[in-house]
């Protein structure tokens, strides 16, 4: 059974029985959830999935452009090895959503049904499935050997299954654009303001997604006016001239949504019959655009442990059996989140003079071009996803900001500046690595449970 898991596909091509229990079967309308790396994208093709990304109007995204106090720069995808198809994807979250529901409902052995699970029912300490009111207010039951949690980032039953610490670092502002161009076609944009990142990239033929970040858990009310006032009067003038227009206009039409940017490391619970997985068991900074890859990239692994398993019921064997997933997942996983958290701390405005130098430097780096550029979108990508390659480029960032700070003529402010600024850069990174697991990130060989035979059917 999968309990508001919006791809049960893998599963279901295995032959397996499939229950979904969704809480709205109706097309989602969210801000977040657009846009889909080209690591992401190579994860759909391996489940046979990537037609859901046709006929919705989805948008070939081939890389970045950073935008910095009048400067800019273009980050392009290492694509050359790869077919022409494979490119990140932009589109409506909800369309994305809906071509996924109708593929896994073309498959014998599911069960779709829309209704919201309350509880899980436990038995002798093993999860036995969940109770859930159905959409005309019937209390049911549902029974499975194994139950997937998937109730998004506001899940209400991770804390069965984890010990959940969740960080919220800002919020989005989501408005839609119409009727322009962004600068660099068929590319995300970030903007570097103040106090935060602006992004910008397209969701369909005629329409750009804005995302403005608001640090902090509080934003501007909506309803008296105070959040255009903001958007107006200190959003505006910090974007480039030819989307000034189209962002006032959209400001003025009032459809503002807003989100709250929430970062929760895995920290998991093996629980016999159960298994958390999404946003509700690990979440990360969307500025980067990586939550669809890692959700993608874990129900691969998922598939390819539960592959040569046919029966279920064995639930302590399952159980240590599938521990290994939290490990397998690591790689990918660990070096999204960790890019994603670093580099909005980095892209954040400070009044620190270190953290304003590794901004500037961060910047500057990464229009270098070559390697500079290649590989740290590599990492954003999921192209790349290794962890050891994402410390190197973080601290060739800071090493890069401190060559700047002595070169020509070292003196003892930019020794001084120097040496916070590598204080700086190891106080963001090393908290974020230590919290997704150094074992688990960058020796995965060395944890037991990556050996684990499945168990005897």
């Amino acid at each position: 059974m999968v309990e508001n898991c919006e791809s049960p596909f893998a599963l279901l091509q295995d032959g397996r029985r499939v229950h979904v229990i969704e809480r709205d079967l109706t097309e989602p309308d969210r801000i977040v959830g657009e846009l889909l790396q080209p690591g992401g994208y190579l994860k759909l093709i391996e489940l046979g999935l990537q037609d859901c990304v046709e006929e919705i109007d989805a948008q070939r995204v081939l890389g970045y452009a950073l935008m910095k106090d009048g400067k800019s720069t273009r980050l392009s995808y290492p694509l050359d090895k790869f077919e022409e198809d494979v490119a990140g994807r932009s589109f409506h979250n909800g369309r994305f959503i809906q071509r996924m529901r109708g593929k896994a409902a073309t498959l014998p052995n599911i069960r779709l049904e829309q209704g919201t699970v309350t509880s899980l029912l436990e038995e002798d300490g093993v999860i036995k499935g969940v109770q859930y009111k159905t959409k005309d207010g019937q209390e049911l039951k549902a029974y499975a050997p194994l139950t997937i949690v998937c109730d998004g980032c506001f899940s209400n039953l991770r804390r069965n299954l984890c010990t959940p610490k969740v960080d919220v670092p800002s919020c989005f502002v989501g408005l839609i654009l119409e009727n322009c161009q962004l600068p660099f076609a068929n590319h995300g944009h970030v903007i570097l303001a103040d106090p935060s990142p602006i992004l910008f990239y397209p969701i369909s033929s005629t329409e750009i997604r804005c995302l403005v970040d608001v640090p902090g858990q509080k934003v501007p009310s909506i309803g008296n006016g105070e959040m255009a006032k903001y958007l107006k009067n200190n959003v505006a003038p910090q974007l480039p001239s030819e989307l000034q227009d189209a962002f006032i206009s959209a400001v003025e039409k009032g459809n503002i949504r807003t989100m709250p940017n929430r970062s929760m490391p895995a920290n998991p619970q093996p629980t016999p019959g159960a298994l958390l997985m999404g946003d509700a068991f690990n979440m990360r900074h969307p500025l980067t655009g990586g939550g669809m890859t890692v959700a993608l990239s874990d129900i691969v692994v998922l598939r390819d442990l539960l592959k040569p398993l046919r029966d279920l019921r064995d639930a302590a064997s399952l159980t240590q059996y599938l521990e290994s997933f939290y490990t397998l997942r690591k790689p990918v996983a660990s070096t999204i989140n960790t890019l994603a958290g670093a580099l909005y701390k980095v892209f954040s405005a400070s009044p620190d003079e270190a953290r304003k130098e590794m901004r500037e430097a961060c910047f500057d780096y990464l229009s270098l071009g070559g390697v500079c550029s290649s590989g740290p979108v590599a990492l954003l990508s999921g192209l790349n996803p290794r962890p050891m390659s994402l410390v190197l480029h973080f601290f060739a960032v800071a090493i890069y900001g401190v060559g700047r700070l002595l070169l020509p003529f070292p003196s003892p402010k930019g020794f001084w500046i120097g040496a916070r600024l590598i204080s700086s850069a190891s106080g963001i990174i090393f908290p974020i690595i230590k919290a997704e697991g150094v074992r688990q990130m960058f020796f995965p060989a060395t944890v037991p449970a990556v050996y684990r035979p499945p168990p005897l059917n």
